[in-house]
């Protein structure tokens, strides 16, 4: 019987054993009722076994398994807080939707009246402006011709020089257009030639190509900047990755942002030791044995023997790559033991040299989902309200007073997100401890409903990542900024769906940092990577626009 048809044999009856009087009889119908609910939760995780374990075994008779299509666990269910979010934030400032100011006017036409058509008492009243936009795309093919002098005298010939920015066939117009087409537009690469051949630029698909990911070390070292600047433009930052491929293999995209850029980085692996070196920005990563390092071993669960050994070999000392592996291998001579060790030994002192190395800003508070990867690599942590509200949201009783007691707690849970968005705008200390007390309060609430219960205490137990905002008002309250980044990644491999070439990788995450961080600065994309192709240099660089914006605030 499916949850579904149990619901619906529940409401017909409608037992209620919150209005029943007799408070035996009362807590006996609970206990009946929650009887009922466990197994049909638990009958659906079984079902999930089940249909993993046949695909397993088709698998290895040669046969095929039931398709795996990501985003559909929930069977359709609607998981997203989005609308609870949203309905506390509608009173928030909209922003003009009036355009006319901001578009620039190429020219002006007088419209005139025929004369003709005039009595004689007509008089000139002025003029009724209309604004029409319009976009002409030509060729600008141009032929240079470069003097040639030769110098008997000297054995040497002088060649005119092209202006600067020109090389090879094609201008920097072209060459900043293919590079606008594929990372902003999202157009794939026969797209980019078939939308040149019908204006008349003949280009081949290979040389896009090579437009698209060759001698862009310009721009690598400009999203370089962008990193370095964005990391100093605030106390926090927000992180997410997902999913990509590389030339046929799974690997990960990892975004960090904040209200002022948007940095990419694919990396094979998305553990804890690969976030530390995306947020060292190129710096070599070294192993810091200090109080610090011990301290998080304790908190990583090593045991105390190795605490010790590690301290007699290492105390106070700082560390290379090689020189951990050779520590590592005298601690553990078998190298099929101590995987997990290993790991959190390196976590440890690589997390104590982050934090006291000066090369790179040392982020203070990273934003993030609750993955086990983000924990404990600054010196606080936020969570994001929305991810936690999403665990709810899976939550499916098939008891009505459960279905019903979920609907009033999430009330109450986005009530409170709603209180937090208010203190955000003028917050008080008085109110922070106000806020604080009623976060206890709400989340100590006891349902009867064993499974909101014990997600009620799992949010409890996150108290001070959820309430950092109290101690930092500046702090989001939800990752959304880091996810939409993620977004860009996956619109774009729906065109796209991998990259073939280490340079190619490195494009797309430049490029995308590119343009994701003007759009965010409200900087023409393409202007900007036409200057830069250009070799014009007028524009000031995104990062030092980033430091232009924070300034006034860091100040």
């Amino acid at each position: 019987m499916s949850p579904t048809e149990i619901s619906e044999i529940l409401d017909e009856i409608n037992i209620r054993f919150d209005k029943i009087d007799d408070k035996e009889i009362s807590v006996a119908f609970s206990a009946l009722l929650q009887l009922i609910e466990r197994p049909s939760q638990e009958n659906e995780k079984l079902k999930a076994d089940s249909q993993r374990l046949r695909d397993e075994n088709n698998l290895l008779k040669g046969e095929h398994g039931k398709p795996r299509i990501r985003g559909n666990t929930n069977k359709g269910k609607d998981v997203s807080s989005e609308a609870e979010r949203k309905e506390r934030e509608k009173n928030k400032e909209k922003k003009s939707k009036a355009k006319k100011h901001k578009i620039k006017i190429d020219r002006t036409e007088i419209c005139k009246v025929d004369r003709s058509e005039l009595p004689e008492d007509v008089e000139f009243k002025g003029y009724e402006n209309v604004v029409i936009q319009e976009i002409v795309i030509k060729t600008d093919n141009v032929e240079y011709k470069k003097e040639v002098f030769y110098s008997p005298s000297e054995k040497k010939t002088y060649v005119g020089k092209l202006p600067v920015g020109v090389t090879g066939e094609f201008g920097p117009g072209v060459r900043s257009l293919v590079c606008t087409l594929k990372h902003m537009a999202n157009m794939s690469e026969p797209k980019i030639l078939e939308f040149f051949q019908n204006f008349g630029i003949y280009i081949s698909q290979s040389t896009i190509s090579r437009i698209l990911t060759k001698d862009q070390e310009g721009f690598h070292q400009e999203k370089a900047d962008i990193f370095q600047s964005g990391l100093c433009s605030t106390i926090y930052q927000q992180i997410d990755d997902t999913g990509v491929r590389v030339n046929g293999e799974n690997q990960y995209s990892q975004i960090v942002s904040n209200p002022y850029y948007t940095a990419y980085f694919t990396v094979p692996h998305k553990d804890r030791l690969t976030v530390i070196d995306i947020l060292l920005g190129g710096v070599e990563r070294a192993y810091c044995f200090n109080q610090e390092a011990f301290s998080l071993l304790e908190y990583f669960r090593v045991s105390k023997k190795l605490i010790a050994l590690l301290k007699d070999a290492a105390e106070d000392k700082t560390i290379s790559e090689e020189e951990m592996q050779i520590l590592l291998n005298q601690l553990f001579p078998d190298p099929l033991k101590g995987k997990n060790n290993r790991a959190r030994i390196k976590e440890a002192a690589a997390i104590a040299s982050y934090h006291q190395q000066t090369e790179i800003p040392v982020i203070r508070v990273l934003l993030s989902d609750d993955a086990p990867q983000f924990k404990k690599i600054t010196e606080e942590q936020g969570l994001c309200w929305v991810h936690d509200g999403r665990h709810y949201k899976k939550l499916d009783p098939v008891v009505s007073l459960n279905r019903e007691q979920l609907e009033d707690f999430l009330t109450q849970y986005w009530d409170y997100y709603g209180e937090l968005l208010a203190y955000k705008e003028h917050p008080t200390c008085d109110q922070a401890e106000e806020l604080s007390a009623e976060f206890d309060e709400l989340f100590s609430t006891k349902t009867g409903y064993y499974a909101l219960d014990d997600r009620i205490e799992k949010t409890k137990a996150k108290t001070q990542e959820l309430l950092k905002v109290l101690k930092y008002p500046e702090l989001p309250l939800h990752n959304n900024d880091a996810e939409l980044g993620a977004r860009a990644e996956k619109r774009r491999q729906d065109v796209s769906l991998q990259t073939k070439t280490k340079e190619g990788t490195e494009a797309k995450d430049t490029f995308l940092t590119i343009t994701q961080t003007a759009k965010k600065l409200g900087v023409s994309a393409y202007e900007y990577i036409y200057d830069r192709i250009s070799k014009q240099f007028n524009m000031p660089s995104l990062s030092k626009m980033i430091e232009q914006r924070t300034l006034p605030q860091l100040e």
